[in-house]
């Protein structure tokens, strides 16, 4: 095996806000892809953690690099394929034979050896393995208490975000907790779901305790405690913790932090990033060396501005948008979709031959004035994981669930009442009408429809659809669709190899 490499070296870029990588030499990942069976040695390298971890600045700059490891540069990061493609609210999109690997994530026919859902999977425990190397080895690094507790619990955070999103697409998967540098820690076997939960609700009640409410501006973007609550909110709403979810969610809004801004569409532009809506987001920044930008910003976009036209929206996302009697339609459809005969980006038209369902996204791309066609891949745009409206829908969700009609009604109407006021001139009277019925399964399933427009391709909907059952996933994506088989996607074959624990 060759040197394995653990030196990093970041620096901040306060113009950004974000953290720019100096010297990609980044710790080991797990390491079952470069290890064989064969190899018992403890794993060491020419830049190793005893010799690395010496003081507040090398602890930071490898904090920086757990950030890094969760952005969207690396094209690794397919977790759109997952929120989007595979529900109904996207189609994989782009050339018939380019990314074919995709197709079979969206028909449910994929297997253990498919590249995507290997490429993932090494993405996310990439992640997983520089933040346990953080929580490892910055205890013992002689520093400030308070910086140390907060460097903790931001790797925390970020440990429990892709676990998150492992424990979801995958089901049981092995838990690692451990730097990746011996036998024992390279091979785990794997995690019931409720124990991966459990770890999850375990890393940000930690990383809840210590983060602070906010930072200055040289330092936004990292995990702060609304964070770490919006995140164990949604957490225990997945299992049902309907209670524990709600008290969660006010713990958030007791901070006094957070709102709606006052138009839907102004969520993803440029210049309101890191805004009040905004709990937690991936932060880019394009034209730097090496790169810290956005692929998205070309994954998404039309052939005629230099993209891929990937992940394209469908005509039943498209229809979901509520209409007027006159037809008039809700606003968050031309925030969210690029459609025929409506203006793009850049002020022109949009065709549908751009893409081949008729429709792009919009939220993840930028005009050419902010970054041109030839750099297209370098998108600066963050990527709103959490934003307020959707901890006030889980809110509605969780209140519905305990049978509290009124603050479930109150906390989607918010949304929706929102959602109207981006109309551009009088909005017509029978537009997004508060919801008014108290029936808990009519409710329900409006509350299900919100998420599905104000979330509309922000990478939430597979995920939704999956948590909320059989009936409801089933029906949203047709009769080959078998909750029972096809809720969870196959472990990489790559692992189940590599990983003797798992039987």
């Amino acid at each position: 095996m060759k040197k394995l490499f653990t030196g990093i070296k970041y620096t901040f870029n306060k113009s950004k806000n974000y953290f720019n990588v100096l010297l990609l030499m980044f710790l080991a990942t797990s390491v079952f892809y470069s290890c064989t069976d064969f190899l018992t040695e403890n794993l060491k390298g020419e830049f190793s953690s005893g010799t690395f971890y010496k003081n507040d600045k090398q602890a930071l700059q490898a904090l920086n690099g757990v950030y890094n490891a969760i952005a969207f540069g690396n094209s690794n990061n397919v977790i759109w394929v997952f929120g989007d493609v595979a529900s109904d609210d996207a189609v994989k999109g782009g050339n018939p034979g380019d990314q074919s690997e995709i197709t079979y994530i969206d028909e449910f026919t994929t297997n253990a050896t498919n590249g995507i859902i290997i490429n993932y999977w090494t993405f996310a425990y990439e992640a997983i393995n520089r933040a346990n190397n953080v929580i490892a080895n910055v205890p013992a690094v002689a520093m400030d208490e308070a910086l140390k507790s907060r460097i903790l619990g931001e790797a925390k955070f970020i440990r429990a975000y892709s676990y998150f999103n492992l424990v979801n697409i995958f089901g049981r998967v092995p838990l690692k907790l451990f730097p990746q540098t011996n036998q024992p820690t390279i091979h785990v076997p794997l995690s019931e779901v409720a124990v991966v939960y459990a770890q999850i609700e375990k890393d940000l009640m930690e990383a809840a305790a210590v983060l602070p409410v906010s930072y200055g501006n040289a330092d936004l973007g990292r995990a702060t405690r609304g964070a770490a609550l919006a995140l164990l909110g949604k957490a225990n709403l997945y299992q049902e913790k309907w209670a524990a979810a709600i008290a969660n969610f006010h713990l958030l809004e007791g901070l006094s932090l957070y709102k709606l801004l006052p138009k839907y569409a102004d969520n993803f532009k440029l210049i309101n990033e890191n805004s009040k809506e905004s709990i937690f987001e991936i932060q880019h920044s394009t034209g730097n060396n090496p790169f810290t930008g956005s692929g998205l910003n070309q994954w998404f976009a039309p052939s005629t501005e230099g993209g891929y036209y990937f992940n394209a929206p469908t005509q039943s996302l498209a229809d979901a948008f509520e209409k007027s009697s006159g037809g008039e339609v809700d606003p968050r459809l031309d925030a969210s979709l690029g459609r025929n005969g409506m203006p793009w980006l850049n002020g022109e038209i949009f065709s549908d031959t751009w893409s081949p369902t008729g429709f792009l996204t919009k939220k993840h791309q930028q005009p050419i004035t902010e970054v041109s066609s030839s750099l297209k891949g370098d998108g600066g745009l963050n990527y709103i994981y959490l934003r307020y409206a959707d901890v006030l829908l889980m809110k509605a969700e969780a209140f519905n669930a305990l049978n509290n009609a009124d603050s479930a009604k109150t906390n989607l109407n918010r949304v929706r009442q929102r959602a109207l006021e981006s109309y551009s001139g009088t909005a017509p009277a029978d537009l997004l009408n508060d919801v008014t019925s108290t029936d808990k399964n009519l409710l329900k399933t409006a509350i299900q429809h919100e998420r599905r427009v104000e979330l509309a391709q922000e990478f939430h909907r597979f995920f939704d659809l999956m948590r909320w059952g059989k009936t409801v996933a089933e029906t949203a994506l047709g009769e080959d669709f078998n909750y029972e088989t096809k809720r969870y996607f196959p472990i990489p074959q790559a692992e189940i190899d590599a990983n003797n624990a798992i039987k």
